[in-house]
């Protein structure tokens, strides 16, 4: 047999149940995420509750950032199965939480348990992948996760609204629960082929990053009571400028103190290995996030375009993610490091080009350009993270650095948001260009610190886990 023979494919054979129940329940996360904000408006409007349209924004990011340190420790304890069960019965009761919901408390509670729920199947399909698929396979598998979220940004608030006018919004959660079986059955045999894999031994190291691991936990709720109150603190900014302010900072600052004590020793400094792939991480997603959540209303006030035009922006996300994950995704035989540090030099340049949107009159097609690069290049960068992550961990810490990694992300891009939202909600009676230039502009310096960080990703000699934090 040749040695193109005997590669292992990804859509034959042994792989191909979890792949197509991964693939089910990536689209089922995704259609969910992009429904929530077509619908939101319509459920805040019957229930005559528009002053929780914050809340119940908010109230998923928070459950979110504890549910990855918990997932984290769960996975490497117990294995991913658990955890993915907790998952799907967590995601199983938000929808029918919501779907069914009577008031504005239960919308609230079932978003709660949704954010729980993407912790949890976030970081326990990373495990999952880690012990069912051959490494040469894993990058391929991530292409597919970004791909999956192209027919949901294109198709799911036209879908969403359709089902919303037609049939009443609780069938847009309660609908996502007919995907759930089968994609749950297709991973039947990669689960029980994970059940069968044995524990890892345990090492005097890991013991010490398990016991380092426990004593963040305390540190991950308070991040995620920051990141809750930062996030409603944003929103009334403008109303209460004083006290509003004030509560970003008091957040910034409990954040930034959960951050270090939750992310692994070396992450600020990037020192080499894993603490190096987590602060690749957060920079990249805080540039690239940072700058995506303003380009519809920097376009909507400086080029006049409709709503729905600005909206051009998250298709060329979707889009140009997937393009540029799928593009990592292939057998080139380049050097890990190398792609992703390709990728994140085209969102370098990608987001300074974004940035002629704001600075100059320039013909808006150049900007949109420049953003789809951007996008090319953090599908390269985020997918080849992913696969650095799984390749500098083994099966005793797979868990908790796919949860640092992610935590990372989340609280950078927390960050960046909290800090774009407080210089605009100061000049919101008539922003100026340079509000939004100086925005677009810091994404493009974050990726750019990214960018010169990311050969510094590679394997050193400790693991970088949590048990030599500070």
């Amino acid at each position: 047999m040749t040695d193109t023979e005997a590669r292992p494919k990804l859509f034959t054979g042994q792989h191909l149940p979890l792949v197509l129940g991964v693939i089910g329940l990536v689209t089922l996360g995704a259609f969910e995420n992009r429904a929530v904000g077509t619908a939101l408006p319509t459920m805040v409007r019957e229930f005559d509750a528009l002053g929780s349209f914050g809340l119940a924004n908010a109230a998923p990011n928070a459950s979110y950032l504890i549910s990855l340190a918990i997932a984290g420790l769960w996975s490497d304890r117990r294995g991913p199965i658990p955890t993915l069960r907790a998952g799907a019965i967590s995601f199983t009761l938000a929808q029918l939480l919501v779907g069914t919901a009577t008031a504005m408390p239960m919308v609230i509670a079932g978003r709660l348990l949704s954010g729980l729920a993407e912790g949890l199947l976030d970081v326990s399909l990373m495990v999952l992948v880690a012990r069912a698929l051959p490494a040469v396979l894993r990058p391929r598998m991530f292409s597919l996760f970004a791909a999956m979220w192209i027919l949901p940004s294109v198709l799911g608030p036209v879908l969403t609204g359709v089902v919303t006018e037609q049939f009443g919004w609780r069938w847009v959660f309660l609908g996502a629960l007919i995907l759930l079986v089968p994609s749950w059955l297709l991973l039947g045999p990669a689960m029980r082929q994970s059940a069968d894999v044995p524990a890892p031994e345990r090492t005097a190291e890991d013991a010490a990053e398990l016991v380092a691991w426990r004593a963040a936990l305390p540190w991950a709720l308070a991040a995620s009571v920051a990141l809750f109150s930062m996030t409603l603190a944003g929103d009334h900014l403008e109303a209460h400028p004083f006290l509003g302010g004030t509560a970003v900072i008091v957040a910034l600052a409990v954040l930034g103190r959960a951050a270090v004590r939750v992310m692994p020793a070396g992450t600020f400094t990037a020192r080499r290995g894993f603490p190096a792939v987590v602060a690749v991480r957060g920079l990249g997603g805080a540039a690239f996030a940072g700058v995506g959540a303003y380009l519809p209303l920097l376009l909507t006030l400086q080029h006049n375009f409709s709503p729905s035009r600005a909206g051009v922006t998250l298709s060329i996300t979707g889009v140009c993610w997937a393009f540029g994950s799928w593009l990592q995704g292939r057998e080139h035989g380049i050097e890990r490091v190398v792609v992703l540090r390709t990728g994140l030099a085209f969102m370098t340049l990608g987001l300074a080009v974004t940035s002629l949107l704001a600075w100059t009159d320039a013909t808006t097609w150049i900007g949109l350009i420049g953003w789809g690069f951007g996008g090319i290049g953090m599908g390269l960068s985020s997918s080849s993270l992913s696969v650095l992550t799984l390749d500098l961990s083994d099966q005793s810490n797979s868990g908790r650095n796919t949860s640092s990694g992610q935590m990372a992300a989340t609280m950078s891009i927390a960050t960046a948001l909290a800090i774009s939202g407080t210089l605009l909600a100061f000049n919101s009676d008539d922003p100026q260009p340079w509000v939004f230039g100086a925005i677009v502009t810091a994404g493009s310096v974050l990726a750019l610190l990214g960018f010169l960080a990311a050969p510094r990703a590679r394997r050193s000699e400790s693991r970088g886990g949590l048990g030599d934090m500070p």
